[in-house]
């Protein structure tokens, strides 16, 4: 049906053909003199109105002036209807464009051209008022159409606008989201490529085996690193109705190994009924609290990461120990470390507690609502 729509908005011609046989095929009034041929002159007055949409003011005025010729000659004043209709045609055409002044002085036309009528002809009729009043309801029935359907299309338009808004807006939003996840991926894995190759350059001359171990983690965080990067470029090339795949236990794993700390993972629950992007902002956020253990911790600091899926919330706890080593060296941070976290946690309705613990350590706990 849509389709068939569509295709009769691009060729109107399906519309106005049909539009003028009806007008043609009217019966004429044969109350007159004159051959059928000439009675049938009146129908190409109408011919103007299959260019109705491309020239509204100037169809509007020659049928006008069909119609002042029509009833200005015995012959054919007395067949009203093709002129009527065509006269109604045009002023709901107007209105429906709205161009109401100009409709406004065709609808006076009108009823001047329906009085002239009724003072010239009427009297030789059984009721000249009827045949004048009885007459209007079709011009304001064409009227009223006019503005009904001006507004419908107004309503549709404002619409499209507004899908068209809305879905510009989405893509942003994807955009930003995309921008979020390239961040987190580029700060976790480049911390712990900076503070395991800081780590390799002082061992190298102790233990060559520890130096071996960190080169592999090195290695093995930044493929993990271009694939995670890739798969989102590909996301965003994909358009704004693509997500990224929902993380694993298994992935969670992979992060917590990266960091080249020792840091223990207890996963509680299965995260595969929950909405990939609910499961997506807990990854995240411990990606994040990971980071900054990495960044701010001592190098001897130990961590703990627990997340435990529910059917309709996500808890989170990231601790570290505060060790006994000299603080790590400061990495450049972008500030969107517990911003970036509190962000994604407000994005569920959750809450989000950070603070330092008192054995010198620090405490991430977060938690997201998933709404069902």
């Amino acid at each position: 049906m849509e389709r068939l729509v569509v295709w009769v908005r691009r060729h109107r011609w399906t519309v106005d053909l049909p539009l003028y046989a009806v007008f043609v095929f009217l019966a004429p009034n044969w109350a007159g003199q004159g051959s059928w041929a000439v009675r049938a002159i009146p129908m190409l007055f109408l011919l103007p109105l299959l260019v109705r949409r491309r020239f509204p003011r100037t169809v509007a005025v020659l049928i006008l002036a069909g119609a002042l010729v029509t009833y200005t000659n015995e012959i054919w004043a007395y067949d009203r209807g093709r002129a009527e209709l065509g006269m109604a045609v045009v002023l709901f055409n107007l209105v429906q464009r709205g161009d109401r002044r100009f409709g406004a002085l065709t609808a006076a036309a009108i009823l001047g051209l329906d009085l002239m009528w009724g003072v010239s002809w009427g009297p030789f009729t059984d009721n000249p008022t009827l045949t004048v009043v009885g007459i209007m309801p079709i011009h304001l029935a064409a009227w009223t159409l006019g503005e009904f359907f001006r507004a419908k299309a107004q309503l549709t338009a404002e619409e499209d606008r507004r899908t068209e808004a809305q879905a510009r807006a989405a893509v942003a939003e994807e955009r930003a989201r995309i921008a979020r996840e390239l961040h987190d991926v580029l700060a976790h894995s480049i911390s712990v490529i900076v503070l395991n190759a800081e780590g390799a350059k002082l061992a190298r001359h102790r233990d060559p085996e520890a130096v071996d171990r960190t080169l592999d983690t090195i290695g093995r965080t930044g493929r993990d690193a271009l694939a995670e990067l890739r798969r989102l470029l590909e996301v965003l090339h994909a358009g704004q109705g693509a997500r990224s795949p929902q993380p694993t236990v298994a992935e969670l794993r992979g992060l917590v190994e990266q960091c080249g700390r020792p840091v223990t993972l207890e996963v509680t629950g299965d995260p595969t009924g929950l909405p990939a992007s609910a499961a997506l902002q807990a990854y995240r956020i411990v990606q994040e609290a990971l980071t900054n253990m990495i960044k701010h911790a001592p190098a001897d600091a130990t961590g703990r990461v627990e997340v435990a899926f529910a059917p309709e919330k996500i808890r989170i706890e990231v601790t570290n120990t505060g060790g006994r080593a000299s603080p790590a060296a400061a990495l450049p941070s972008s500030g969107r470390g517990l911003p970036g976290m509190r962000q994604r946690v407000e994005m569920y309705h959750g809450q989000l507690a950070t603070g330092p613990l008192p054995d010198g350590g620090y405490r991430v706990g977060a938690s997201l609502v998933v709404r069902p």
